[in-house]
């Protein structure tokens, strides 16, 4: 019996179909059911039912196909744990970002980058979205890491935080508009149109959970997941956009002045995430912590 025999068994189990697990595991399928009959007559018992439309383990079967995971499971840790020793890594790691968030304050791109060229054995897949549905794929295992705008709202104690910046939300207005002070109490934005990004971002919820505690629901006219769209239309005297605090260069830029919530402020964070209840992958791990080191170096604003 073979290891490669257990992860053909498994293949075909899982694919119901000699035809695709051949496909699968780049292997001619009369040679996979040639390794499939060698195995059943090393063990002395059919282990699979070939009679219907799908192919189906046997009981044996199924109760081989249960150790033969175990045991690839347990030749994967091994490999794993030798590759960490020997400073080699493989594997692949899947990161969440959220829409805005790579800039030159942020600069994901370049650890990524880094990381490439140190590692160029391990596949990397980069995936934008919104916080909340990162926080999702997290718990479900599609993601390793992810780098979200908090909320406010209370965090899985299986979720590993790290913030990486802090900065404050601020209104932002036409560049030539008078109407507004240098403050705005955030009761105000109850009388105007405003401009948000999406439900299920950060900011979006601290917003909207401080627009809950003070008793009304505010007026959402647009939404966009790209904060430089929310400026343009806001710009254009729209509304009033509510983002992530804005440089004095990036307001002339976008041709918009900035006004202070007040009453309260509200504060805006970017967080690196993991779950801390599973074993990161060793690939993942060495991620996460240049991440945490390059990202580290925001202070708060």
């Amino acid at each position: 019996m073979e290891l490669r025999q257990l992860r053909y068994l498994v293949t075909v189990v899982e694919e119901a179909n000699f035809t695709r697990a051949a496909a699968r595991l780049h292997l001619a399928q009369p040679g996979l059911s040639a390794q499939i009959r060698q195995l059943e007559r090393e063990l002395g018992q059919q282990l699979l039912d070939r009679g219907g439309r799908t192919v189906t383990p046997t009981e044996i079967g199924a109760a081989v196909v249960r150790h033969a995971r175990e045991a690839l499971a347990a030749t994967d840790r091994i490999t794993q744990t030798v590759d960490e020793f020997a400073g080699l890594l493989r594997g692949h790691v899947r990161i969440g970002l959220i829409s805005g968030a790579a800039t030159e304050e942020l600069d994901v791109a370049s650890v990524l980058a880094d990381f490439h060229d140190d590692h160029p054995q391990v596949g990397i897949s980069l995936t934008e979205d919104t916080s909340e549905r990162m926080l999702a794929a997290l718990n479900r295992a599609d993601l390793d890491l992810a780098l979200i705008g908090m909320s406010g709202a209370p965090m899985d104690p299986g979720v590993g935080v790290d913030v990486v910046l802090e900065t404050a939300v601020v209104a932002a207005v036409a560049a030539d508009d008078r109407a507004h002070g240098q403050d705005i109490p955030l009761t105000a934005l109850r009388a105007h149109p405003l401009i948000c990004l999406p439900p299920g971002t950060g900011v979006r919820g601290v917003f909207e959970r401080s627009c809950a505690a003070a008793g009304f629901e505010p007026n959402v006219a647009f939404e966009a997941a790209a904060p430089p769209l929310l400026l343009r239309l806001a710009a254009r005297g729209l509304g009033i956009a509510v983002v992530p605090e804005l440089t004095e260069a990036e307001a002339a830029a976008f041709r918009v002045r900035t006004v202070r919530i007040v009453e309260p402020e509200l504060r805006g964070r970017l967080a690196l995430v993991w779950r801390t209840d599973r074993s990161l992958g060793p690939a993942a791990k060495v991620l996460l912590g240049q991440l945490r080191i390059a990202l580290s170096r925001n202070p708060p604003r």
